[in-house]
């Protein structure tokens, strides 16, 4: 069973020039884990408007991604989930659907700069900042 799920805001460093958190994306990316569809749209659209890379570019790129981790579908069910994730735990409903995706892959880790570092959601998954 996987352990790690990857937020986007993680993977998005891989294109940065801040080199700290950029290896410590790659070394979580390399360790394997899970990610949704939802985290590859994601990283599509800020590849393309904040980096400016080619369509062939994020093509390659969310390639190499689908080759070292899980991606899993989302669904109505997973809809439903984040939904109450978000409003249980008062996050945005963007932030409800990655939770709710992780849970479902049955992570207990969910690696993401964006949300509160410590938080623990339905007393099975720990949201852990990797550059804090």
């Amino acid at each position: 069973m996987p352990d790690n799920f990857i937020d986007t805001n993680v993977l998005v460093y891989l294109l940065s020039n801040d080199r700290e958190k950029a290896d410590r994306a790659e070394s979580l990316l390399r360790a394997g884990g899970v990610i949704s569809v939802q985290v590859l749209n994601e990283l599509a659209n800020v590849s393309r408007r904040k980096f400016g890379l080619a369509w062939d570019e994020v093509a390659m790129l969310l390639a190499d991604i689908r080759a070292l981790l899980q991606v899993d579908p989302l669904d109505i069910a997973a809809h439903e989930e984040g939904i109450r994730i978000a409003q249980r735990y008062n996050l945005s409903v963007y932030d409800g659907m990655i939770v709710g995706a992780a849970l479902a892959a049955g992570c207990d880790i969910l690696w993401s700069e964006d949300m509160q570092n410590g938080l623990v959601v339905d007393e099975r998954l720990v949201i852990r900042n990797p550059f804090g």
